[in-house]
């Protein structure tokens, strides 16, 4: 009976084990993880019904070291809140807050980058960095991505980190239900930032 009873417990154990492993979030980084576990909860998801029944998994580029910059941050502080076009009829409200300088592979790049004038709570010190790169509509979403940089991110220095290895699609990329910015074709990169989330194959 004690031998039985020792192998129920060593059974259940296993079982917990397993369940926990299942769970495991999906990802090499803790970005990866936290994209991942957001798609696959349907209370947060973009995905539709049938995306999310399907869902395995978002897919990305190799994180590479040589897209998270060092920029020179050029703020604008005189800059007047305009009217920024989205894939609908909505007008999004949005002020230029600055120009991020910086260089990859020797090559110097910049772009505007954006903030809220009147920010959700909770978002107070978000910035908006769309982008588009020679990878739209090959390996990236086609509409360009953006990627999310807080004013946290503000060195000492006047220099601010963007990490294109958390570059990410607006929702439009996976479901029509979204109106999103249009990503401007000034903030247009000569090079292709094979970093962050991938095309969507629906």
């Amino acid at each position: 009976m004690k031998r039985f009873i020792v192998a129920l417990l060593i059974s259940q154990i296993c079982f917990s084990c397993s369940g926990q492993e299942k769970r495991k979030p999906i990802g090499e980084t803790e970005f990866q993880k936290e994209m991942n576990a957001k798609f696959k909860d349907a209370s947060t998801s973009p995905l539709t019904k049938k995306g999310l029944k399907e869902f395995k998994g978002l897919d990305f580029f190799p994180v590479n070291d040589k897209f998270k910059v060092v920029a020179k941050l050029t703020k604008t502080p005189e800059a007047k809140v305009f009217n920024f076009p989205t894939t609908t009829s909505r007008i999004a409200k949005y002020k230029k807050y600055g120009v991020v300088s910086f260089t990859i592979d020797g090559k110097e790049f910049e772009l505007d980058i954006y903030k809220s004038p009147n920010p959700t709570p909770g978002y107070r010190d978000y910035l908006f960095l769309p982008f588009l790169d020679k990878t739209n509509g090959k390996t990236s979403y086609r509409g360009g991505r953006f990627v999310e940089i807080t004013t946290k991110d503000e060195q000492s220095d006047g220099t601010i980190i963007v990490d294109f290895n958390k570059a990410y699609n607006p929702y439009c990329a996976y479901s029509d239900r979204y109106s999103c910015p249009i990503t401007p074709r000034d903030n247009s990169l000569d090079i292709a930032i094979e970093a962050g989330v991938m095309a969507y194959k629906k």
